[in-house]
């Protein structure tokens, strides 16, 4: 007889106690299990800079939420699922600002942003989408850098693509918001 060996499976606290790679690389919890992406390339990080700077800007204009950049947000339990959005944005609706988690928040983001990598599959990408949109997220923005184009989703599935010559909006979850898509890619 062989001995069957079950994986353990992390909790959402027990992988935010887990110590930071040594190598400077992403993980997020999937399904209880720890994953490692890879470092993301110098575009990515001035993509990233880019679009936490313009929503920055409006979240300070507006003083209606916070926006965080490659923080953990749980997009299911049991087992738990931690992902890491580039950029993430919480209206004070949302989450008061009296209110700042130390590790996860429990209250979905309103939006999330992830800047595709050469190393992200269309189908990695897209359960991430449906993950965001079960757990209460209300926009997903997909950047693609090479492209120099924005999907904007509402809902799973049903993507509409902006170029860098459109200009990108926060429609009812970003009221007020406005940026030409070439800003995130300068």
């Amino acid at each position: 007889m062989s001995a069957v060996t079950t994986k353990r499976l992390l909790t959402s606290d027990e992988f935010a106690k887990l110590p930071n790679p040594i190598d400077g690389s992403k993980q997020e919890l999937v399904h209880g299990e720890v994953i490692t992406l890879r470092t993301p390339s110098f575009l990515h990080g001035v993509v990233v800079g880019n679009i936490g700077f313009v929503l920055e800007t409006y979240a300070r204009q507006t003083k209606n939420g916070r926006v965080t950049i490659s923080s953990g947000v749980i997009t299911e339990h049991g087992p738990d699922t931690v992902r890491g959005p580039d950029v993430a944005f919480w209206s004070f609706k949302r989450m008061p600002a009296d209110h700042v988690p130390v590790v996860y928040a429990n209250e979905p983001a309103d939006l999330c942003v992830e800047v595709i990598s050469p190393s992200n599959t269309d189908e990695k990408m897209t359960r991430k989408v449906r993950e965001y949109f079960a757990s209460g997220v209300q926009l997903v923005w997909l950047v693609d850098p090479e492209e120099r184009t924005v999907t904007v989703y509402r809902q799973p599935g049903d993507g509409r693509v902006l170029w860098d010559d459109a200009t990108i909006t926060g429609e009812d979850v970003l009221p007020g918001f406005t940026c030409a898509v070439a800003e995130f890619f300068q």
